[in-house]
């Protein structure tokens, strides 16, 4: 599906996060050059949540103010992501002393997943229906410069 060139950027950024969270789960396949031990992985986590999701998010939320009151289904949406954002948050921070990482990775990356999905799937395209051409520039204006 061709994604409104104002929400583009951040759907292209999700194809790193999609990697990550395959990466992530229990009996992913290798990917050149990435790592494929736990403790690896671990870090290679860590490392792209700092470096790249933290500001995803940001960028994220700071676009998701724009459409909020807009209406019902889309106001729904925008708490169910923000609430995955705040658990993502949580769950990148915990991997330094987790206990069990294997299980904790596995279940992040399946998290991280279906939270990139749902945002492909149903907030983009609910943001694409709801906003008029005004409020998408609004939203391009409020990522500039892009990602």
């Amino acid at each position: 599906m061709k994604r409104h060139p104002s929400l583009a950027h951040l759907s292209r950024d999700h194809h790193g996060a999609l990697i990550l969270a395959r990466l992530l789960q229990k009996n992913a396949p290798a990917y050149k050059g990435l790592p494929t031990d736990v403790v690896g992985k671990a870090a290679y986590a860590s490392k792209f949540y700092k470096e790249e999701l933290m500001k995803h998010f940001a960028q994220e939320e700071k676009a998701l103010q724009l459409v909020k009151e807009i209406n019902e289904p889309l106001d729904k949406m925008l708490q169910i992501i923000l609430k995955e954002h705040v658990e993502l948050h949580a769950a990148f921070q915990a991997i330094i002393n987790h206990n069990d990482l294997p299980t904790h990775l596995d279940e992040l990356g399946k998290a991280l997943e279906t939270h990139v999905r749902k945002e492909e799937r149903e907030l983009f395209p609910l943001i694409e229906e709801s906003c008029n051409e005004e409020m998408l520039a609004a939203i391009d204006a409020s990522l500039s410069p892009h990602l």
